[in-house]
């Protein structure tokens, strides 16, 4: 039995992967994706431990070790998975806080999974919790955990962080349970968020629909005080920016672009496939900028990356049929035997051919409708130390609030778009390196360290 931990992740997932080798046998390997990226760091130099779901249903295994990690697997029925994961999380939650972009559903069966997961989170993480140990909840999985945490674990110092965007009151009142949401965030010490806009919508939220009197971004709340605060989110600059150096990841960036046909421009799009992404926008966007000749036959290509996301909840089954069709129709009416100018990827890469595209695009498109902060665009920025390549960044990602030599865009302006995309290929190397070098040296300051000190700096100070 592994001791009690005085710092303790508890997230919905565990950050690592499943495999299977060769010999059929199953291993462990450290999740892709930016939460973990940004934590498992922290966690090791703290001798933590990271309490999540290990991502196969109707399966319980043993806490677990790896990399200097110790893993605490919470079991999910299939039953679960659908009800707590895919319904209420994503089908309730995430299109409310990303601006109806789809309708929510609001169903009392998935509150009610939703709930009991959480209570699940919240007991797991008092039995796994030393005492006065940190507590840092991630995510808007599990909102409920910080006070049911708390009732059960008063001598916790809990901090609960929200990687999306936390909406106005307009959208988020059309919630059913609105205010065990806000109850269940207020049993931390800290909330963190993206922005400070979030940050002003739940104090708003709080004291309209709790009572709660608030001083500045402090929240008064039995006798305690929750503090309120923005913390963007950043990425490991030092090992980006180390990895992209590397001889190998030159050489295939140069293989990427010979397999491309050697363009002058190369576009290129990293997401989740999700309807929050603008996928299809910067698709219709580069399929006019061809129709219009503004560029010639071959002289452009668009790579778009869209990694496997949800496959089981409909909006995105029918999100993928959507983008393929377009990419279809687009190539058609524009590709040459041998070279469409989009190349459409529906699959996860390493970290070694991200970087190695990262270095082979020209213009790197990141269009959200709605982004908490969007890490693909620090990514990109951290991999260019050669100060070329360009940045078209929709305003309404979090991210532009501090990557503000990008090429700006309103993603619902697609003649807008057109224009930033054309501009940003078009521009000298001298803009170029203007533009990267200011924003190098923000992702470079305010690294994915300082990002998650800040935090726990705030909740243990």
């Amino acid at each position: 039995m592994h001791a009690t931990s005085s710092f303790l992740i508890v997230a919905n997932r565990l950050p690592v992967d499943r495999t299977i080798g060769p010999d059929g046998e199953a291993s462990w390997r450290r999740s892709p994706g930016g939460l973990v990226t940004a934590i498992a760091p922290v966690m090791q130099r703290r001798d933590g431990a990271w309490l999540g779901w290990h991502g196969a249903p109707d399966e319980e295994l043993k806490p677990f070790d790896h990399e200097g990690m110790h893993l605490i697997p919470i079991p999910l029925s299939s039953a679960e998975v659908e009800l707590y994961y895919e319904g209420f999380s994503n089908a309730t939650l995430w299109p409310l806080y990303h601006d109806v972009v789809a309708k929510p559903i609001y169903s009392r069966v998935l509150w009610d999974a939703y709930r009991a997961v959480n209570d699940r989170f919240a007991r797991a993480a008092a039995d796994a919790a030393a005492p006065g140990a940190i507590v840092w909840v991630q995510d808007y999985q599990l909102q409920l955990v910080p006070a049911m945490l708390r009732r059960l674990r008063p001598d916790l110092r809990i901090g609960f962080f929200l990687h999306i965007p936390f909406p106005p009151e307009e959208l988020f009142l059309q919630l059913p349970w609105r205010r065990e949401i806000l109850e269940g965030l207020l049993g931390a010490d800290l909330v963190g968020f993206q922005r400070p806009g979030g940050t002003s919508n739940f104090i708003r939220l709080c004291r309209r629909l709790l009572g709660q009197p608030n001083t500045r971004h402090e929240i008064h709340v039995d006798g305690r005080i929750v503090r309120t605060e923005a913390f963007p989110i950043s990425v490991d600059f030092a090992s980006l920016d180390q990895l992209v150096r590397k001889p190998s990841v030159i050489q295939r960036a140069r293989e990427i672009r010979a397999e491309l046909g050697d363009p002058v421009h190369v576009f290129l799009g990293v997401d989740r496939l999700d309807y929050t992404k603008g996928i299809g926008q910067r698709l219709k966007a580069f399929g006019e900028l061809l129709t219009d000749g503004s560029f010639a036959p071959g002289e452009a290509v668009f790579v778009q990356i869209a990694t496997p996301s949800r496959e089981r909840v409909e909006e995105y089954r029918l999100l993928r049929d959507e983008i393929e069709l377009q990419v279809g129709r687009i190539n058609g009416e524009h590709g040459t035997l041998g070279q469409p100018p989009i190349s459409y990827l529906h699959q996860s890469y390493s970290h070694e051919e991200l970087a190695a595209l990262y270095l082979a695009a020209d213009v790197m498109v990141v269009t959200p409708l709605r982004d908490g902060m969007n890490l693909v665009a620090k990514e990109y920025v951290a991999c260019r130390p050669d100060l070329r390549g360009a940045l078209v960044l929709s305003e309404f990602a979090g991210a532009a609030d501090e990557l503000r030599q990008a090429y700006m865009v309103n993603p619902y302006d697609v003649d807008g778009l057109k224009r930033a995309m054309l501009a940003a290929a078009r521009a000298t190397p001298d803009e170029l390196a203007r533009r990267m070098r200011s924003m190098r040296r923000r992702v470079a300051t305010y690294n994915v360290d300082r990002w998650a000190n800040d935090f726990l700096s705030a909740l243990e100070g």
